[in-house]
C-alpha cells in the first residue's frame, strides 16, 4: 500500500466547500443534528488521493490528556483497503506528539465491521452505554442488528 496521502483541518465553518466531506460524515452517523454538535470544535483528517480527492476522513476531539474518535468514514468504493486503519494510526500518533494519554471511540452494537476494526488497532472494550440510540429519527439497522446500545472502547497511549 502507498503512504497515505492525510491532511488535517479544523474548524469547519461551511459544507458548502466540501459536500463529500459531509456524505461521508452522514455515512458514520446519519444524525445530522448530532453531527454539528461536534464537528465544528472537531480536527478532521482527510484520507485523499494524489487528485486532492477525498476518500475519507476521521473527526477527533481532544480535550487535555483525553481524545475522542467522533466520526469516521471511508467511502464505499475505497474501503477495505486500510484506509481506516491508517487514519485511526495517524491519530494515535497525533494524539501521542499531543500528550493525550486516552483515546476513546464509540460505536453501535450493531457495527460489527467497526468493532473488529478498532480492536484490531488496539482498542479495548470498556462499557456499554444502553439506549444511546433510541431517540434516533430513524432506527438504525445493520448486519440484521438494530442499533440501539453505545459500545465504549479505549485504548491508553
Amino acid at each position: 500500500m502507498q503512504p497515505l496521502n492525510i491532511k488535517e483541518i479544523s474548524k469547519i465553518t461551511s459544507f458548502d466547500m466540501h459536500p463529500i466531506l459531509k456524505q461521508l460524515l452522514l455515512q458514520a452517523d446519519p444524525d445530522w443534528q448530532s453531527i454539528t454538535q461536534y464537528v465544528h470544535d472537531s480536527l478532521i483528517f482527510l484520507v485523499q488521493d494524489s487528485e486532492q480527492n477525498i476518500l475519507g476522513e476521521l473527526c477527533l476531539i481532544a480535550d487535555n490528556h483525553l481524545a475522542e474518535i467522533k466520526n469516521l468514514a471511508i467511502a464505499k468504493e475505497y474501503q477495505g483497503l486500510g484506509l481506516a486503519k491508517g487514519l485511526i494510526h495517524y491519530a494515535i500518533d497525533y494524539c501521542q506528539k499531543q500528550d493525550i494519554h486516552t483515546l476513546i471511540v464509540k460505536t453501535g452494537n450493531s457495527s460489527l465491521n467497526q468493532l473488529a476494526l478498532y480492536q484490531k488497532c488496539g482498542f479495548r472494550m470498556s462499557y456499554i452505554e444502553t439506549d444511546a440510540f433510541k431517540d434516533y429519527p430513524e432506527p438504525i439497522f445493520e448486519n440484521g442488528i438494530h442499533c440501539v446500545d453505545q459500545i465504549v472502547l479505549i485504548q491508553q497511549l
